[in-house]
């Protein structure tokens, strides 16, 4: 297939890409290479990829065998519409995203632009294009203040308590609205607390990883009483994989499928959710030192558990992520030391 991809970039996109040409998929990559954290990062996972710096610098393009990348701004309709034209997608699956729940609070018009107003230019595009698969990210975050665990699908999601999370509720509700309407086979995809090498500076296992070579202290929020349904990258890649090759047919009529159109959400976690002590203390064995903690109260928008019920997934897609935290966390370290050039 031909498979246009948002946020070739950025952590999971970066994967995701790798695994569809290792499958011998073709991959029109898209990605504005904003500041939100360390550029250098996004260059050198597109690097690793096989494209040239200098030449998207110079010329907002490069290419290699089955990968063509494109520097382009998802709120920017005109030249996504060029890219549309100049290749004959099969799928889309839009990863870009202004990601971070406590940066909402601070700019939240970076939300509108990226997650609101980008999503519609790309399904709109879909929609254009007659391109009937069509993935998407969302995420855990929608679940809001939800005490119900594990947290499922046919969970209620009407109570979002950062705009992160409003924006992510708002794609499901305009790709189910295009479902309907258009025929697009679109598919959510809810993910939770994603980790492993080539990660965000700004999630957790990042930034304990790096303060802990450097004895520098950590925040701990909520005291350390936080649960995390922790999921390994190649997992989460894995089932947007499968997603992305079995978009969904029309659907039966449901309370929550009204219309009955082809469209699903589907949770993509580990369904093994971690205490953050333990989680903390795992890295501590890992790299056999001891943090320096400072615990807080929760922040605003955070959540104090997340936990997936992943039941829809293994049904529809036989799959269910299961790397173990130690594992995963194992990966990344020997990962991280290596990028950084760090001895233990």
């Amino acid at each position: 297939m031909k498979v246009l991809v948002t946020g070739t970039a950025g952590f999971i996109g970066f994967h995701l890409t790798n695994k569809l040409v290792t499958e011998g998929h073709q991959v029109i990559g898209v990605d504005s290479i904003n500041d939100y954290y360390d550029v250098s990062l996004k260059w050198d996972r597109l690097e690793q990829s096989g494209l040239s710096k200098s030449e998207i610098q110079k010329e907002g393009f490069s290419k290699k065998e089955n990968y063509s990348f494109y520097q382009c701004q998802l709120n920017d309709k005109e030249q996504l519409k060029k890219i549309f034209e100049d290749h004959d997608i099969d799928a889309v699956c839009n990863l870009a995203a202004q990601a971070g729940v406590r940066y909402s609070l601070e700019n939240p018009s970076a939300y509108i632009e990226s997650n609101i107003i980008g999503f519609q230019n790309i399904i709109d595009l879909v929609r254009d294009f007659g391109i009937k698969n069509f993935s998407y990210a969302s995420s855990s975050s929608v679940y809001g203040g939800n005490t119900n665990l594990p947290f499922s699908e046919k969970d209620r999601v009407d109570s979002p308590i950062s705009l992160y999370a409003a924006t992510k509720k708002s794609n499901e509700l305009v790709a189910y609205t295009y479902s309907h309407l258009f025929g697009i086979q679109s598919t959510g995809l809810r993910f939770f607390t994603v980790y492993g090498p080539w990660g965000r500076p700004d999630m957790a296992l990042f930034l304990f990883v790096s303060a802990l070579l450097k004895n520098e202290e950590i925040n701990v929020f909520n005291h350390g009483n936080m649960l995390r349904d922790f999921t390994f990258i190649d997992d989460i890649v894995e089932g947007v994989y499968r997603v992305i090759l079995s978009p969904p047919e029309k659907q039966e009529v449901s309370e929550g499928n009204p219309t009955g159109a082809p469209y699903k959400i589907y949770n993509i976690g580990n369904n093994n959710p971690v205490k953050l002590m333990d989680f903390i203390e795992s890295i501590e064995q890992v790299l056999d030192k001891k943090f320096k903690i400072n615990f807080m109260d929760i922040q605003p928008g955070d959540v104090p558990s997340t936990y997936a019920n992943v039941e829809d997934l293994i049904k529809d897609h036989n799959y269910k992520p299961q790397t173990p935290i130690k594992e995963g966390i194992s990966r990344f370290v020997e990962w991280y030391l290596a990028y950084y050039n760090i001895s233990r």
